[in-house]
């Protein structure tokens, strides 16, 4: 992708405050070199140590560190452990656990800070990775249009501008630059779903074009679903969900779970439809456990949360 596109992307973004979460990476690194070019923004970079690789990630945050130092740019860097407590209810899940963890992070300097919110790294590859990812775990359409270039967790906002941007543009950044960055080894790690979808994603363009092609077109159904689906209050009556035909429904009662704290990568058709069978089905169980801990109740008709969940974790 040609400078110029990239320029385009970078000058999307609001001029103000904002943090930018920087991991030391290729793409995050890049990033932060472009926002730079924009002298209308005042940024705050932002790094959590995940405190993994036997210590190694410390090496990634003290790189961090001193290059917003060189930059000349206010830094915030925290270690995993310091993050995790404040989460009610840590996701079971590795993966979803870190992500919990800097959304967490982020919120809490962009509200210390008076920031207008944080701007991520994702690119077009990311996109179709999540598309795919999602896929392998059953997600309904409109849970299929992937990332969002601008979007809001519980009063963060939270900016994607490179969505369009190919990784290897990015890469390209830091040579043409002479910047250096971090390779962090656990991505290489056949451990982990991710880096496994990401390997097998990487010698098959088609596929990752396609893949792209079917995100936009569910987010054109998510859009008019969202348009056609009723917001449901925090607490509300079944026949909210009984009522509406199913993509209607299961739309509402998936925002419905993600605003009360269910990871929204987690939202498989499965999940969604035990919060409509505890609607259209008395027989079925009054309690009932959800991903991200979040438990929900139906007495006498009506729905709602028992305590409190992870924040959810859409699009981190």
């Amino acid at each position: 992708m040609a400078d110029s596109s990239l320029n385009s992307s970078i000058a999307q973004i609001p001029p103000g405050p904002w943090a930018v979460g920087v991991s030391g990476g290729a793409d995050s690194v890049a990033l932060l070199s472009l926002l730079r070019d924009r002298a209308d923004l005042q940024l705050v970079v932002v790094h959590l140590d995940h405190e993994t690789r036997a210590g190694q990630s410390g090496n990634d945050a003290a790189f961090v560190a001193e290059l917003a130092t060189q930059w000349r740019l206010p830094a915030v860097v925290a270690k995993r452990s310091e993050i995790e407590p404040a989460l009610l209810s840590p996701p079971a899940n590795r993966s979803a656990m870190f992500r919990a963890c800097r959304i967490e992070l982020f919120r809490r300097v962009v509200d210390d800070r008076k920031l207008q919110g944080v701007i991520l790294a994702h690119h077009a590859d990311d996109q179709a990775e999540t598309v795919l990812h999602r896929l392998t775990r059953h997600a309904p359409p409109t849970g299929l249009s992937g990332m969002a270039a601008r979007s809001t967790v519980r009063g963060l906002t939270i900016l994607r501008p490179l969505l369009s941007v190919w990784r290897d543009a990015l890469r390209q950044v830091l040579v043409d630059r002479g910047q250096p960055h971090r390779e962090d080894a656990s991505n290489a790690s056949d451990d982990y779903l991710r880096n496994r979808l990401r390997k097998w994603l990487a010698d098959k363009p088609a596929v990752v074009e396609s893949l792209l092609e079917l995100s936009r077109s569910c987010h054109d159904l998510r859009e008019w679903i969202h348009g056609q689906s009723p917001t449901l209050d925090t607490t509300f009556r079944t026949r909210a969900l009984c009522d509406l035909p199913l993509l209607l429904a299961r739309d509402a009662a998936r925002r419905w779970l993600v605003a009360q704290g269910s990871p929204a990568d987690e939202m498989s058709s499965a999940v969604l439809d035990r919060l409509l069978s505890m609607c259209s089905d008395a027989s079925t169980p009054a309690r009932v456990q959800f991903p991200g801990g979040l438990t929900v109740r139906r007495r006498r008709g009506v729905v709602e949360r028992v305590g409190d969940a992870t924040m959810p974790t859409e699009g981190t």
